[in-house]
């Protein structure tokens, strides 16, 4: 084995005005955009709006008050605009994350004479259906782990009772790097966890009854949960929770039903406007794609140096994870890609190996960087 490069001096920079940044492949906290970054701290101490400067921060003022109203009916508005959610459904930002979810989802959808789908795709999936199970009865219609949760069924073959209160998916698992690229027809309504991958490509929001993601993965910090609830499937949920874990509740309430995650909302309704002129998601699509290719080549190109476990069919576009020939190796390379300026490519803890996350902040620049430090790593390890 021979040795390896000399460490660059100092790792490459994006956005030098700013000081140095580094490329940010973590699955969670997510990078956001540095215009983001630039209107938060910048408003952080004055917040300015349509009636001028308020003379202190967003995040002081009651969440009462017509600033930070504003900014939540904002944040509303671009995300109805941007992933064109019907008038059908209703939008809900509520303190905490995805986990909580897991147990929101049952206690309002799982009534006690019926029973629930979960497909069990992969990590976020296996804690999705054990929290529900403390709730209801749940018929795992999938069970990923005879495939050491390294592929998922075709959306065709993946069917439920047509009586389930719901089939509850996970669109992308960020651990294993699974995505599901296409999502089944069923008669019950679909529950989708859509995390790590919420707003990377178009979907119909209309075709499911409800939609939750937690912020941190690709559009915010962490600490919100945005929630899409069909008007019809609300109607019909459970009313005998405690009053918070009930989403009537904080849709009647315009996600003010307590004291909001208000910097988080902030924070999503400025990604939200960012998105929106980068294009959409037609342009999320588009980078997520070219980013993910850029990143996938360099396993392919690699000559058996670095390979990637996961069935090609469902490869994720946003958690590409890979191997190197041992863990020595790996804890080399995710050491010497950190002091090149590349934080975050260690897998996760149940798994081991590496895992880059290529959320939609991320440039190509990103990708490229990241690419071109596999080839080097492997001509002077292989």
């Amino acid at each position: 084995m021979s040795a390896s490069p000399a460490r660059p001096a100092t790792p490459p920079s994006i956005n030098q005005p700013h000081g140095r940044r580094i490329f940010n492949f973590s699955a969670g906290p997510c990078t956001l955009p540095v215009p983001v970054l630039e209107q938060l701290r910048d408003q952080m101490l004055n917040h300015t709006d349509a009636d001028g400067p308020h003379g202190m921060g967003l995040i002081e003022m009651s969440h009462r008050s017509k600033p930070v109203q504003r900014v939540r009916d904002e944040a509303v508005s671009l995300l109805r605009e941007v992933l064109h959610v019907p008038d059908t459904h209703h939008v809900a930002f509520i303190g905490g994350g995805a986990t909580m979810q897991f147990g929101m989802v049952p206690m309002n959808l799982l009534h006690p004479s019926r029973r629930a789908a979960y497909a069990d795709l992969g990590a976020w999936s296996t804690k999705a259906i054990k929290d529900a199970r403390t709730i209801g009865e749940v018929d795992v219609v999938f069970d990923g782990s005879q495939h050491d949760y390294m592929s998922m069924p075709e959306p065709a073959d993946l069917t439920c009772d047509d009586d389930a209160a719901y089939l509850h998916l996970c669109s992308n698992e960020t651990i294993a790097g699974l995505q599901m690229k296409s999502f089944p027809r069923v008669a019950p309504p679909l529950v989708c966890d859509m995390s790590s991958d919420f707003l990377s490509r178009p979907i119909d929001v209309a075709d499911f009854g409800l939609i939750y993601a937690g912020a941190q993965k690709n559009i915010g910090p962490a600490g919100v949960a945005v929630i899409i609830i069909a008007d019809d499937l609300m109607q019909q949920a459970r009313t005998d929770q405690v009053g918070y874990l009930n989403y009537a509740g904080h849709v009647k309430g315009d996600s003010m039903l307590n004291t909001p995650p208000v910097f988080q909302i902030w924070a999503v309704g400025l990604v939200l406007a960012w998105l929106r002129d980068q294009g959409g998601l037609a342009w999320a699509q588009q980078q997520a794609e070219a980013r993910s290719r850029i990143v996938y080549d360099a396993i392919a190109d690699s000559g058996g140096f670095y390979r990637c476990p996961v069935d090609e069919r469902f490869r994720s576009q946003m958690n590409i994870t890979f191997r190197l020939p041992d863990e020595a190796l790996e804890a080399r390379f995710i050491r010497e890609a950190d002091d090149a300026g590349m934080s975050g490519l260690k897998g996760h803890r149940s798994v081991g190996g590496c895992r880059a996350s290529l959320y939609n902040a991320m440039p190509l620049e990103g990708a490229r960087a990241l690419s071109d430090f596999m080839g080097s790593f492997a001509a002077a390890n292989g």
